[in-house]
């Protein structure tokens, strides 16, 4: 099963795609999607190309998108919920089932706590993909959102844990 992971953001959309056989997974890419352009709207097609031109690339078979939490400041929750959209809509297009998870649950599926640091994130991405070249923070989430998918996927049981 390939699955491609996306952590949504307005400026850099997060993508990793991994590979998934029985317990065992393997890297196959990952990335960050720029925006472009000042005009909100223009930014937002912008991420929506690339994603699209990452998803005919790498023909994943399902898709993994991390919620979004709200905080205080409302516009930039608003924005951030802009770019999800892409995030969820690009995979529908390409007729994938789309997994949501909230961050504490990737954490701790990925981690083993749910308030971990992103530099913890990436050293377990690290262990779970031997030899991976991480394009920064938001690619080590989005593959971080990709293994938590490829895990409860495969054991249908982890989806009632409690996040």
């Amino acid at each position: 099963m390939r699955v491609v992971g996306i952590d949504p953001g307005l400026r850099n959309l997060g993508w990793g795609v991994i590979d998934a056989e029985g317990s065992r997974l393997r890297h196959v890419a990952n990335g960050i999607c720029r925006s472009e352009g000042d005009d909100l709207a223009v930014r937002l097609l912008s991420l929506h190309r690339q994603l699209t031109e990452i998803l005919t690339r790498f023909a994943p078979d399902t898709a993994a998108v991390e919620q979004t939490f709200v905080n205080k400041d409302g516009a930039g929750t608003l924005k951030l919920g802009q770019a999800r959209g892409i995030a969820l809509l690009v995979p529908a297009q390409f007729g994938l089932a789309v997994g949501e998870y909230a961050p504490n649950r990737v954490k701790k599926t990925v981690v083993g706590v749910g308030h971990a640091q992103k530099v913890q994130i990436a050293h377990m991405v690290n262990v779970q993909l031997p030899g991976v070249q991480i394009a920064g923070p938001d690619a080590a989430d989005a593959l971080a959102i990709a293994i938590c998918h490829a895990h409860h996927v495969r054991m249908p049981a982890l989806r009632r844990v409690a996040t």
